[in-house]
């Protein structure tokens, strides 16, 4: 009976410690636990790629997004806005209707981003956002070079807010079509010192549940 006890006992902290095995480093980035860049290392539920050096992020949609930072500390990421296409105005997730995360997955969007839309239709004027000359969306287009091919249409920005859905930022043909993303943003300060990224934060694995690790 004690070599049965010992032995489920083996499996047990043997079976909690692949779930905590590290994985590799990609290029010159660390991936804390619990990313997992494989099948063998990490927590599959918090999946990331890594692809040519580079950790990405994939949306629901499988759009991927690099990977700026992440910080254990406070469980966040901070991922790369998508590219906006300067002859059309548009971000290079359009097609697939802006970053949208797996709601059964344990990430969200965090209330530190504030989000700067771009070229909009007239509808986008019945919402609450500031679509005014003085929004921060109009110093993007005045003074970033990403931002140029937007000038003269509508813009607005919002802080993602607690009221807000924490899984998407919604682009579209007939809404608005482009997007970038500050996060804690200083208004203050000189456009080129603004924070540029979508924070991502991830609620930590349930200690007392192994199995939940499975994807």
């Amino acid at each position: 009976m004690l070599v049965m006890l010992c032995l489920l006992l083996f499996t047990l902290v043997s079976l909690v410690s692949s779930f905590h095995n590290g994985c590799p480093k990609c290029g010159n980035f660390e991936v804390p636990y619990p990313f997992s860049t494989n099948d063998n290392c990490g927590n599959l539920r918090y999946k990331i790629y890594c692809n040519n050096g580079n950790l990405e992020f994939p949306s629901l949609q499988g759009f991927h997004y690099k990977i700026l930072s992440i910080d254990t500390n406070t469980n966040s990421l901070i991922i790369r806005p998508p590219m906006i296409l300067k002859d059309t105005c548009s971000s290079s997730d359009l097609s697939q209707g802006g970053i949208r995360l797996d709601e059964t997955l344990p990430f969200n969007i965090s209330k530190h981003n504030t989000v700067l839309l771009l070229n909009c239709a007239e509808s986008i004027l019945r919402s609450p956002l500031n679509c005014s000359n003085n929004s921060l969306c109009r110093q993007f287009e005045d003074e970033m070079e990403e931002g140029s091919g937007c000038k003269s249409r509508l813009c607005c920005h919002y802080l993602k807010d607690s009221s807000m859905n924490s899984h998407f930022i919604r682009v579209r043909s007939g809404g608005c079509t482009a997007y970038t993303s500050v996060v804690n943003i200083n208004p203050q300060d000189p456009i080129y010192q603004w924070n540029y990224g979508i924070e991502l934060q991830w609620l930590p694995p349930n200690p007392n549940c192994v199995l939940e690790n499975n994807p």
